[in-house]
């Protein structure tokens, strides 16, 4: 059987940890034909090496690794490659490849509308603002992305308008966000975290806006089930892709970052 390691950040919040299980729980049950483990990258147990050891030791001769990250940026560019690389001079019989990120996957953008929905609002309200509260990045071009998730969000929809905001230094804020999307004629203001589990971030975000009157605060993405939908196309389109490389070219694309 083909192991898939489901990568996700790590958090010192045990809440994130049980998220990320609970979302792997719903991958396993769609595909009972791999064997899939968890593994984080900080802060958390078990680390990618150990679980990695740990499918070698148990006769695995195939491992993908899938970063169940929203974003293309360190860890998925420089950390994980390095570890999956060290992992091969570990075990040189196995095959270790590393998948794209989750990225900004629209079926990713529709689980938060999901999550915003499952709030009360309609879609089709128009006295709804929604701030679509992210990570904030020292690269524009990240933030620049991250807004148009928002967006892509809001394409559909009645809504008077919707707004990615950060929760670390870049603009807008969480507390500019709301002032805009009144603005625009929102009353009613749905803050929907582009995270997948709970953590000081989020927490930093709820703190901000607790006392403004009527917003709500949507769920995070965690185990919806577009998370192991996704999850699932990552892991089956790295190994055609690593079918088609050559043997000769196999290795510079194993350390390469897949996710563009």
């Amino acid at each position: 059987m083909t192991a898939l390691i489901a990568v996700a950040h790590g958090s010192r919040d045990t809440r994130s940890g049980a998220t990320i299980h609970l979302a792997v729980d719903v991958l396993r049950r769609r595909r009972p034909d791999l064997d899939v483990r968890v593994a984080f990258l900080d802060l958390t147990e078990p680390d990618v090496d150990t679980v990695v050891d740990d499918l070698a030791a148990a006769g695995h001769t195939r491992m993908v690794a899938v970063p169940l990250l929203l974003g293309s940026a360190f860890h998925a560019r420089v950390d994980l490659p390095e570890l999956l690389g060290a992992a091969r001079t570990r075990h040189p019989g196995v095959s270790i490849e590393q998948s794209d990120v989750l990225g900004d996957d629209p079926v990713l953008i529709d689980a938060v509308r999901d999550r915003i929905l499952e709030t009360g609002v309609a879609q089709g309200d128009s006295t709804v603002g929604v701030a679509l509260s992210a990570v904030g990045s020292s690269v524009s071009t990240a933030n620049q992305r991250t807004r148009a998730v928002a967006e892509t969000l809001l394409a559909g929809t009645g809504w008077a308008g919707a707004l990615t905001c950060f929760a670390t230094s870049a603009s807008p804020s969480p507390t500019e966000a709301v002032v805009q999307l009144r603005a625009m004629g929102a009353t009613r203001i749905v803050v929907a975290p582009w995270f997948l589990a709970p953590g000081k971030l989020t927490d930093r975000v709820s703190r901000l806006l607790t006392e403004e009157p009527n917003v709500v605060f949507a769920d995070v993405i965690g185990s919806h089930p577009a998370v192991a939908e996704l999850a699932s196309r990552r892991y089956d389109t790295a190994v055609a892709r690593a079918a088609s490389v050559p043997a000769a070219d196999a290795l510079p694309h194993r350390f390469s970052e897949l996710g563009h």
